[in-house]
């Protein structure tokens, strides 16, 4: 009843012209203001992000709501530089090329960053003018209500954007499945997208926009540029947000001549990454999600003790007294891509250190994976780098860093 509710709204709304119908530069005005107001209420909606999944505030603050505001601001900014295309045509005919908006698009977003998921969604399915169901994880919901009022205040009409919390199995289905649902956009779990594209097809062959699961490689050559600089990024691509990311460096591959020196490096730049209280500024890795996720992400561990990987870092769930959910960021040597910890998503803070002789190994192995979401290569041989990121089957490849890049990137 609820979804029938909130896409008969969003329905209405979109066949009014109210938004769809405005004019790109008023919707591009609104826009901005919305990411103003993101930005004007960033401690309160930081509070929020932190006390529903556990991340640091300190990352809340500097990452999670920046990075929303960014991608609202970015989206509204481009809506007015938009041009339709005349095709080739005979001189009596004219062929045109449109951009119009969908209609009403669902979008279902993670836990792991519910505030800023919900803004790469919401960003350029708002600004050319859709109606959007925004659904988010029945785990991290307070966000996604109060930038719903702050949507109101910036000036985007009543009913344009609809906020619905449920389970995925219920409400994320009800959407899926719905007739009068456009488009569905996706963040989450490779099972779940996979389920998502079934609904699509037995209703009306809604396109479906997917961003799923990884296993993401890391790979660092013998002639990397600054060994200390990517020990310190394979460090912070497992620990930032307790490794709960998509893009999380898990797999980390090291050329077997420089192993031996550079993962005592990588241990060393992982023990700064310590977790503690979510609401203490000084803290740069919270509590994991819920109690589930633990429970997950500590089984992950013990496969890795029974598959027989060695354990050379954390490994522990710890601060059990506070009642948190507690796990110490994780290294696991001598792991081959046989294991469950070097083949599933984990999403949590564990590493597996795989070791490689050439290029063509280190290739063989990233490749050797059912995920394709990012990789990154560390070398100072640029033919190597460009070989390498070519012959890598990830949807994003990162040279002399992890997970970098912006809004154009």
């Amino acid at each position: 009843a609820d979804a029938q509710r909130a896409v008969d709204s969003a329905r209405s709304v979109f066949d009014s012209g109210v938004w769809s119908r405005l004019a790109p530069a008023k919707r591009k005005a609104t826009m901005i203001r919305f990411a103003g107001l993101l930005e004007q209420n960033a401690e309160e909606l930081a509070l929020l992000e932190t006390l529903d999944m556990g991340k640091p505030i300190s990352d809340s603050l500097g990452v999670d709501i920046p990075g929303g505001a960014r991608a609202l601001s970015w989206s509204g900014e481009a809506i007015d530089k938009l041009y339709d295309e005349v095709a080739a045509t005979p001189h009596d005919q004219l062929g045109l090329v449109t951009r119009e908006p969908v209609g009403v698009v669902a979008a279902i977003v993670p836990w792991n960053f519910p505030l800023m998921m919900a803004c790469w969604k919401l960003g350029p399915a708002l600004s050319t003018g859709n109606s959007v169901i925004l659904k988010p994880s029945e785990k991290s919901p307070l966000t996604a209500i109060r930038i719903a009022q702050l949507a109101i205040e910036a000036g985007i009409p009543a009913g344009v954007l609809n906020v619905l919390p449920g389970y995925g199995h219920t409400v994320g289905k009800a959407l899926a499945l719905h007739m009068d649902v456009d488009t569905v956009v996706f963040t989450g779990s490779t099972k779940i997208a996979k389920q998502l594209m079934i609904y699509a097809g037995e209703s009306n062959m809604k396109r479906v926009w997917l961003e799923a699961g990884g296993k993401s490689p890391n790979i660092v050559f013998a002639d990397a540029p600054d060994l200390q600089a990517a020990a310190d990024s394979a460090a912070s691509a497992i620990a930032f947000n307790q490794g709960e990311v998509c893009t999380a460096g898990s797999r980390l591959l090291v050329e077997r001549s420089i192993k031996d020196r550079f993962l005592p490096m990588v241990i060393e730049a992982l023990g700064t990454w310590k977790p503690g209280n979510p609401l203490d500024p000084a803290t740069n890795v919270g509590a994991l999600v819920d109690t589930q996720q633990m429970n997950t992400v500590l089984s992950y561990i013990e496969a890795g003790h029974t598959d027989g990987a060695k354990l050379v870092a954390g490994g522990k769930q710890i601060l059990q007294e506070t009642g948190g959910t507690y796990v110490e960021p994780t290294i696991f040597d001598g792991v081959n891509n046989a294991m469950r910890i070097a083949q599933e998503e984990i999403f949590g803070p564990v590493q597996s250190v795989l070791t490689f002789d050439t290029a063509e190994e280190a290739i063989q192995i990233a490749n050797d994976t059912p995920y394709g979401l990012a990789a990154a290569v560390w070398t100072a041989n640029i033919s190597k780098a460009h070989l390498t990121a070519r012959a890598l089957r990830a949807g994003s490849v990162w040279v002399n860093q992890y997970d970098g890049g912006d809004m154009t990137a």
